[in-house]
């Protein structure tokens, strides 16, 4: 794996590894001299590696407890997915043993392959019969990154067994893994993560968190301000940003002017209670309102937006009083993961794109507008 040497990490409390259950792991590659290939018949193509594959690892937090529950909700109008009909609550299998994101376009959904074949070697899947034979259940959603470098050199499934084996609850974030070689309109965009902890009302104590490949045809930085959409005073304190100067301001509303055909924001969002099939569906739909909020537009023709949603099952959810017989009884625990769960999907975003760092001749928010960091 190489990369930009000032990395950042997710940070403990505010991210999905806090989710009981969740691990993370990236393998990319990228050189130190890339270039972005042309859309244009005399235009120079792309050259040198600028690509990755993050791996969203999944397990039940106790031994004896029950599968994870699995759930996808896709929104792009050009999604790159693998085993995404198998996650709808009508069917049989509920779980999925870890979460692909990748860059590559549909080449991208080999890495898959290298996770199932790793997983299979540990003995990790659903058991098929008494000799000890697996099949790891490992649904993916890819990223349009393909100009971004050589056409070429995207990932294969060698990364998809590099990025399970490194998955652990520290990670990096940034220009990393999926968010490798990712755009989000003019600048750069990445790979995020944000957390929180539900401490009152009915959902108190129940982790949410998500981890987000964000590579967007939309703007994720609004034009006027020059920060990110809707952005709050504690948006602003959580991630260290002030208002940009009138220079900063002005070349951003430049860059942010220019068309990509770079899409699609993938991820996954997680939490730690019980939950049936049907409830994680309603949060992985949940968690797009945060990428409606963050990205303007969103869910185009030309995004392939897709959301897992799990849950791992480390807290029991009771049924409340409120609800009358007939109707789902995690309703009103649900309703709270749901609005966490679209909160923690805003700040990934915002969070890939304040961490990223240039790549070839894409340029990062904090680089084109420094005064933001104060």
């Amino acid at each position: 794996m190489t990369g930009h040497p000032d990395h950042h990490r997710a940070a403990p409390g505010n991210r999905i590894t806090d989710v009981a259950g969740i691990t993370v792991g990236h393998h990319h590659r990228l050189d130190a001299e890339v270039g972005v290939g042309g859309d244009g018949p005399d235009d120079p193509p792309g050259f040198g590696w600028a690509t990755g594959t993050t791996v969203v690892r999944i397990a039940a937090p106790t031994l004896d407890g029950p599968a994870p529950t699995v759930a996808v909700d896709v929104r792009g109008g050009g999604p790159g997915t693998r085993e995404t009909d198998l996650l709808d609550p009508s069917n049989t299998v509920t779980t999925a043993h870890a979460i692909v994101l990748s860059g590559g376009s549909a080449y991208g959904l080999a890495t898959a392959d290298g996770v199932m074949t790793e997983l299979e070697a540990q003995g990790v899947g659903l058991p098929m019969d008494r000799h000890g034979h697996v099949v790891p259940i490992v649904p993916a959603a890819v990223i349009f990154d393909l100009p971004v470098g050589q056409w070429t050199r995207r990932p294969d499934a060698d990364f998809g067994v590099h990025a399970v084996r490194s998955a652990s609850a520290d990670f990096e974030i940034g220009s990393v893994g999926a968010g490798t070689g990712a755009r989000a309109a003019g600048l750069k965009g990445g790979l995020g993560t944000a957390g929180r902890l539900i401490d009152s009302g009915p959902a108190a104590g129940i982790r949410v968190g998500a981890v987000i490949a964000a590579n967007p045809v939309g703007a994720v930085i609004d034009p006027d301000t020059g920060l990110p959409w809707g952005a709050t005073a504690a948006d602003l304190r959580r991630f260290g940003l002030v208002h940009p100067n009138a220079d900063d301001l002005r070349d951003l509303s430049t860059i942010a002017t220019k068309q990509t055909v770079l899409n699609t924001t993938i991820g996954v969002v997680a939490t730690d209670a019980v939950l049936a099939p049907a409830s994680v569906k309603r949060v992985a739909m949940a968690a797009h309102d945060g990428l409606a909020r963050a990205i303007h537009p969103v869910h185009s023709p030309l995004d392939g937006d897709t959301i897992f949603a799990v849950a791992t099952g480390a807290h029991a959810v009771e049924p409340s009083p409120q609800i009358p017989p007939g109707m789902n009884p995690e309703a009103v625990v649900l309703a709270e993961i749901c609005r966490v769960a679209a909160e923690v999907a805003r700040e990934a975003i915002v969070s890939a794109v304040v961490h990223a760092r240039a790549v070839a001749d894409i340029p990062a928010y904090t680089e084109v507008a420094p005064s933001v960091l104060g």
